[in-house]
């Protein structure tokens, strides 16, 4: 078996690998010690490696990702202290139907199994083999990645945000509709540093699909990139795409509900577990004592 050298592409491509991943935890660190020292605070925890590790557990229990935790610990009401129960009004419903999945997966999607799916359907209806998606930054606002494929880590790096304008995605994220940039080169939509790292990535064009709730609210991205000048999607793909849109959309918003809270909920529960743990016991009077008459 021949050991695979430093410059082997196979080798490269792991170490690129680590680096983005590198990158990632970089850039959730500022969000993650928020939220360590947030639950610190609320629970009287003794450091922040204590609050990591609650952390860690209601993450890996409910198959969440630790940054989307944070984030959602951040910009949620924190609970009634009076009370066991964090959200004790919630209202639990069933996971919405997704027709772009393989059939048995009810009941074991993950959140990132589902938007791979968004992504993979998206490419096949679109033609293409560039693309990412998207998800609404509950912290900062915007979007923000979530999976890609094809694309140049230059455009992953560039790309991991990206906010109120200069882009096709942020726009259809405006207008809660599909965007068809057919040629990247001339279309105003793009800001010029936006524009020459898609071009630099190999795309000559792109759509872009709103990910929406029932109430038309977008909740993500989805866009497919190409390689060549894009004509006008015909209305099968169209509608094909808006109904991939509604049903992710309407999955990742039962998902913030439910799943999301789940994790919340479990991470309350042992927040005020480890309170009460390190809580002294109260100190019982001395029962009086009876002299008895000899």
């Amino acid at each position: 078996m021949t050991a695979v050298g430093p410059g082997h592409p196979d080798e490269l491509a792991r170490l690129r690998g680590e680096v983005r991943a590198l990158r990632a935890r970089v850039r959730a660190y500022p969000l993650i010690s928020q939220a360590q020292g947030m639950l610190q605070e609320r629970y009287a925890l003794p450091d922040a490696e204590s609050a990591f590790t609650l952390m860690r557990r209601a993450s890996q229990r409910f198959n969440v990702k630790m940054r989307t935790l944070a984030g959602a610990l951040v910009t949620t009401a924190r609970p009634d202290e009076r009370t066991v129960v964090w959200f004790p009004r919630r209202v639990r419903h069933p996971e919405p139907a997704l027709g772009f999945l393989p059939p048995g997966t009810e009941g074991a999607r993950s959140r990132g199994a589902v938007l791979a799916a968004v992504l993979d359907r998206t490419l096949d209806v679109v033609g293409t083999g560039m693309g990412n998606v998207q998800t609404v930054d509950r912290v900062r606002g915007g979007l923000r990645m979530e999976r890609h494929t094809g694309l140049s880590e230059e455009f992953v790096d560039f790309f991991e945000h990206v906010g109120p304008d200069g882009t096709s995605c942020a726009r259809a994220a405006r207008d809660v509709s599909q965007v068809t940039v057919r040629d990247v080169e001339s279309d105003p939509v793009f800001s010029e540093p936006a524009r020459q790292v898609i071009l630099a990535a190999g795309s000559r064009a792109c759509h872009s699909v709103p990910l929406t709730t029932s109430a038309g609210h977008c909740v993500g991205m989805v866009s497919a990139h190409a390689d060549r000048p894009l004509p006008e999607l015909d209305r099968t793909r169209i509608e094909a795409l808006d109904t991939l849109g509604a049903q992710a959309g309407r999955w990742l918003a039962w998902y913030e509900r439910t799943v999301l809270l789940d994790a919340l909920e479990y991470l309350h529960t042992l927040g005020r577990e480890s309170r009460d743990a390190r809580r002294p016991a109260p100190v019982r009077p001395d029962r009086p004592t009876t002299n008895r008459p000899a």
